[in-house]
């Protein structure tokens, strides 16, 4: 009972959400239900107004006709009495009111028009009270009886006339005094039924709410009609520009007569073929780029080798040589060092291009990796005086994953981050979760410029080409860090913001066959993350130490803080 009443909730939150997207993405329904609230609406109002004009003319024709009887039934009643009142013997009271009342409803005709009712003006006298119909006497409001004794007019309204018989009406009631010799002050009340009123208004309300609904529909349906033949061709648009981002260079519009639709297929068509063309044109130019490529840096290996062995030759007799010498044979084996790590990179990248780059998965332990690269980065720490830090809850973290592609990855980052950084040094955290396990490096150097984070990972970029290398950088190494994530089916992220440095994040997933939805860390860092200091302090070199804290941290080169 409980899983059911939780799911209700669930249910009851899911239905709107489904409809808002429902709502979003079809241009058909959003369409179709407006134009149908929209002519709801409208016609709601217009209905409205012709009822109003329809009730307003019976009630005044029925009021002007009411009014007229009433006033001719009154002079009559007023004649009869002043013949009774000037005849040589009075009749009883009884008799005057019958006449009056008799002399009145003849008036009304067969069936009867109206009811006539003649009540005292003076409560809890004895004199006679009469009316037609079995009318109660409880029709007419006390309001309006006070209104014609106050005023001595003729007054009316419209109320429920009530029968002794239990049945009402609507009706109109007129009312006005008449003096009944001998008696005293009597009103006298005419009462109109409006029940065929009643019948033709319910019939001109029923008809236009029939002719309305008919009418929203019709519109309604003329809408989803026309909608339809604008968004059927948007949405085979869609689809086919979606079959073109999936490389079906192939896929065409089908052109239908030579309406606006029409030339609208017409130039995608011719847009699809311009790009189609370009982008063959852009492939095969890449191609040949890559095989080059390829083809050079292999063709370099057995030259760059031959030159290799006898520099080494050189080299390890440099002492013997005088200072020029020496110093050129130096300067000689750093370029031939950094002429085989672009050699390398540039192998490496064509084996991505041609997709043969594989795996060798191994159960590897993240933090280990880690340690070492961190360790690795020692000498370059030291050279640019400051300290890298480790920073991770976890003291292991397996991953299914290969293990030199992970540590090129890692110690690229550490060395990018060290030779972009300042004095306030490098953090590097761990974390993982039950699907993926990240690293992430952080530095406080000059940061990223808005839109260089994705361009970063681009060939041979660099953000600031007149910058000194003092790496010897090739400018591939983020490119080979990304392809290798790619290939691990990770995640290789960037962020920065000028002045305030630059954050990379490697996400991959614990295990080849499981994905993940999202990162153990944040890419953009947290206002409660470690804050180093704003002042450069004093420098001093340090061996790497762990302290007690929760949190591994390791110091290498530079400030011990």
């Amino acid at each position: 009972m409980s899983r059911v009443l939780l799911f209700v909730p669930r249910f009851l939150l899911a239905v709107p959400r489904a409809i808002g997207r429902l709502w979003q993405r079809s241009l058909w329904l959003r369409v179709t239900l407006t134009t149908l609230v929209l002519s709801v609406i409208v016609v709601g109002v217009l209905g409205l107004l012709l009822l109003t004009r329809v009730t307003s003319g019976l009630l005044d024709a029925k009021e002007r006709i009411s009014v007229g009887e009433a006033t001719a039934g009154l002079g009559e009643a007023r004649r009869i009495l002043d013949a009774a009142d000037t005849g040589a013997s009075t009749p009883a009271p009884e008799r005057i009111v019958d006449s009056v009342v008799s002399a009145l409803a003849a008036r009304a005709g067969s069936p009867a028009t109206f009811d006539v009712l003649l009540l005292t003006s003076e409560p809890g006298a004895n004199t006679p009270e009469r009316g037609t119909n079995l009318v109660a006497e409880s029709s007419v409001p006390d309001a309006l009886r006070e209104a014609i004794v106050t005023s001595g007019r003729q007054s009316w309204t419209y109320t429920q006339i009530a029968f002794l018989d239990g049945r009402t009406t609507p009706g109109l009631i007129i009312g006005a005094p008449l003096l009944v010799p001998t008696v005293g002050p009597y009103e006298l009340y005419y009462l109109f039924p409006l029940a065929q009123e009643q019948g033709t208004l319910d019939l001109v309300r029923s008809a236009v709410i029939v002719t309305g609904l008919l009418l929203v529909l019709l519109l309604a349906m003329v809408a989803w009609l026309v909608t339809r033949q604008v968004v059927v061709p948007v949405r085979a648009a869609s689809r086919t520009a979606a079959r073109l981002a999936d490389g079906n260079l192939a896929e065409r519009m089908p052109v239908r007569g030579t309406d606006d639709l029409a030339r609208l297929a017409t130039s995608f068509n011719a847009m699809a073929e311009s790009l189609a063309s370009q982008i063959r044109q852009l492939e095969d130019l890449s191609r040949v780029q890559q095989r080059f490529v390829s083809d050079v840096s292999h063709e370099l290996r057995t030259p760059l080798t031959t030159i290799r062995m006898a520099a080494d030759v050189v080299y390890e007799d440099r002492e013997q040589l005088d200072a020029p010498t020496e110093r050129a044979v130096e300067l000689l084996q750093n370029q031939l060092d950094r002429f085989e790590a672009l050699l390398a990179d540039l192998l490496e990248i064509s084996r991505f291009d041609a997709g043969a780059a594989v795996l060798d998965d191994e159960r590897v332990d993240l933090v280990g990796v880690v340690r070492r690269a961190i360790h690795a980065a020692t000498p370059l720490a030291e050279r640019a005086g400051l300290d890298v830090r480790l920073v991770t809850l976890d003291r292991e973290c397996l991953v299914q994953c290969d293990q030199r592609r992970v540590d090129r990855i890692v110690r690229n980052l550490i060395e990018n981050a060290i030779e972009h950084g300042d004095f306030r040094g490098v953090d590097v955290r761990v974390a993982h979760n039950e699907l993926a396990a990240a690293v992430s490096v952080r530095d406080f150097g000059v940061g990223l410029r808005p839109g260089e984070s994705s361009l970063v990972f681009n060939r041979f970029w660099r953000a600031d080409p007149a910058r000194a290398r003092t790496t010897g950088g090739t400018g591939l190494g983020l490119a080979i860090a990304l392809e290798d994530a790619r290939l691990h089916g990770g995640w290789l992220e960037a962020w920065g913001e000028p002045g305030k440095g630059a954050c990379f994040r490697l996400t991959l997933p614990r295990e080849r066959t499981r994905g993940f939805e999202e990162s153990p860390l944040p890419l953009e860092p947290e206002a409660s993350d470690y804050s180093p200091p704003t002042e450069e302090p004093s420098r001093r070199t340090t061996e790497p130490t762990e302290t007690a804290s929760p949190a591994a941290r390791f110091a290498i080169g530079g400030v011990d803080r």
